[in-house]
């Protein structure tokens, strides 16, 4: 018994060092990656690359529709697919009948997610901009991204709303609410964590996508207002950190919007946490 119970305890301490060792090489990659790109761009980062526009003629480089596009496409793309993920997620948590028909859909959101972004490009080029009409712009790279991120909103609203207890509805209903107001006043305010950190998932693979936008947003790097960024060519900030590293050679200024990439995903996922902890209350 003793000799089985030293075993154990050196099992144990040697699967907690692992574990412990694990978790560090994580973390030390994390930082180290972090570390390494604020190091080479933070200090390109200047007040004339954030305010103006690239000028071939002036030979200067500016990022600023680049932001502004990007902002516009998280806008575009998150207006439309809200809706659409969270209304799904609600009809197959709480509506749904059949069993059959939640799997099928489950079945088909999860294909979704594991599409390669460079096929959702292709496709959203051949029915938004081929087959509609569209052109190249934020309108038809919103659109395309609304597919790509459709199957992250439903997963994750849906387990939420599935978190909530059995009985916060069963009570709501025993008091005379109807269906749809112990949904809409009982089950999503309690789910409103996970819709929350679906957005934020949502808006993280938006801000790093790159691929489908290219043949869908396109390579733009002139400023346009909003409107006119919906049917013209619009490059957003990792469109343009690929144009300036690969095909202009200009590193300095890609590591200056990778910096600048990560300084936005932390505000907007900062801002998203502070909404959502305000909804809660």
């Amino acid at each position: 018994m003793q000799k089985l119970s030293f075993r154990r305890s050196c099992y144990d301490k040697v699967l907690k060092f692992f574990l412990y060792l694990c978790a560090g090489l994580t973390c030390a990659l994390l930082l180290f990656v972090i570390g390494y790109i604020f190091y080479r761009g933070l200090g390109n980062v200047t007040w004339d690359l954030v305010s103006s526009q690239t000028s071939y003629l002036k030979d200067t480089i500016g990022i600023l529709p680049n932001i502004l596009n990007t902002l516009y496409i998280i806008l575009v793309s998150m207006v439309i697919v809200l809706p659409l993920g969270v209304g799904a997620a609600i009809y197959l948590t709480e509506y749904a009948g059949s069993r059959k028909v939640v799997a099928v859909i489950e079945f088909a959101s999860e294909t979704l997610t594991g599409i390669p972004s460079i096929i959702y490009g292709l496709v959203g080029m051949l029915f938004f901009t081929q087959l509609l009409g569209l052109k190249q712009g934020i309108l038809a790279g919103g659109l395309t991204l609304v597919i790509m991120i459709l199957p992250t909103i439903i997963r994750t609203t849906q387990e939420s709303l599935k978190t909530v207890p059995q009985s916060y509805r069963e009570g709501a209903l025993a008091l005379g609410a109807g269906k749809w107001h112990m949904v809409r006043t009982v089950v999503l305010p309690n789910a409103v964590d996970g819709i929350v950190t679906g957005c934020i998932l949502a808006i993280g693979r938006i801000v790093g996508e790159s691929a489908a936008l290219l043949f869908t947003a396109g390579f733009g790097l002139v400023l346009n207002d909003f409107v006119t960024s919906l049917q013209a060519s619009s490059a957003t900030l990792t469109v343009a950190l690929y144009v300036y590293a690969s095909e202009r050679g200009e590193m300095d200024v890609a590591f200056a919007i990778a910096a600048i990439l990560m300084l936005l995903t932390l505000i907007i996922n900062l801002s998203a946490a502070f909404v959502g902890r305000k909804l809660k209350k």
